[in-house]
């Protein structure tokens, strides 16, 4: 694990961009798992940029916003408790096929789209 803020951001980014291609390419639960990722990345940096310590070993996203004392925008706020929330399912899946079926384009891109303005958020934290 790196103890360098900026290499935390660096590997967000890349998996939002990850993320994007994923969408490209429509496979929808990754989608969801990279966006989730890249803000967690994003999180964790910032706590090691504050804190000077490895962060914790989390991947809850809303622990780590309170942690950090963040105060996001209410609609950004909302994206990191349905990351929270939807990110586990599409990690360990328990049918694959039914979640395949339940991420489409509408769905996902909203999602994706948010995701994409809580890193930009995090990013002026930095």
């Amino acid at each position: 694990m790196t103890s360098d803020p900026a290499e935390w951001l660096r590997q967000a980014e890349y998996d939002m961009e990850t993320a994007g291609v994923l969408m490209k390419e429509k496979r929808y639960i990754y989608v969801v798992f990279m966006s989730h990722l890249s803000i967690e990345k994003a999180l964790k940096g910032l706590f090691v940029k504050k804190f000077s310590e490895e962060p914790p070993k989390t991947h809850s996203l809303i622990h780590m916003a309170e942690t950090l004392k963040l105060h996001l925008p209410e609609h950004l706020n909302e994206c990191i408790f349905l990351l929270n929330r939807v990110s586990v399912p599409a990690r360990y899946p328990s049918d694959l096929q039914s979640l395949i079926d339940t991420y489409d384009d509408a769905k996902t891109r909203p999602l994706f789209v948010a995701a994409g303005e809580v890193l930009a958020w995090l990013k002026k934290k930095y």
